[in-house]
């Protein structure tokens, strides 16, 4: 019986969650902070803000947020690991306000893909190597001023390389 009840509890906190938190659905106001900051302070902000966002758009999605902002000591990234089901999902997060100079999953190119299987390979060791599904996915998050984010989840978008091996 305890498994229902916990079952009941993720059900009942993930609709309270849900429903109290509005920030995936109002619309983005963030001028007034873009004027306040440096170049490279406000992408380091607009960046952290697509991340949160991603995390709360893939816990309602059912994905179990496991570790954010991973970097390998010999190099390497991965801005979310994440289970689904008994998928280990390595995750992009990609942040654009606007979708003028292409979708964000497009900058997600071969060294960009390169560096997250690195980041992944390190991070999968320091578990001790287990035997489990992975995949790699990217959550584009695009900020457009005064309309709703639009977040959108792109599953199992690139594979490892054929000469890696895990």
């Amino acid at each position: 019986m305890r498994g229902d009840g916990m079952n009941w509890r993720r059900v009942f906190w993930t609709f309270v969650y849900g429903t109290l938190d509005r920030s995936l659905v109002e619309p983005v106001a963030l001028k007034a902070r873009r004027e306040a900051m440096e170049d490279g302070d406000w992408n380091r902000f607009l960046g952290d803000l697509g991340e949160r966002m991603a995390v709360k758009a893939l816990r309602r999605e059912g994905l179990k947020v496991l570790y954010r902002n991973y970097r390998a000591p010999g190099g390497g990234e991965v801005d979310i690991a994440c289970r689904e089901g008994r998928w280990l999902v390595f995750v992009e997060v990609k942040t654009r306000r606007s979708t003028d100079f292409g979708r964000p999953v497009q900058a997600v190119d071969a060294p960009k893909q390169l560096l997250i299987v690195r980041g992944a390979m390190s991070w999968l060791r320091e578990l001790g190597g287990p035997d489990v599904n992975f995949r790699f996915d990217v959550v584009e998050v695009v900020l457009e001023e005064g309309k709703p984010p639009q977040i959108e989840h792109l599953r199992d978008v690139f594979q490892m390389p054929d000469n890696y091996r895990y």
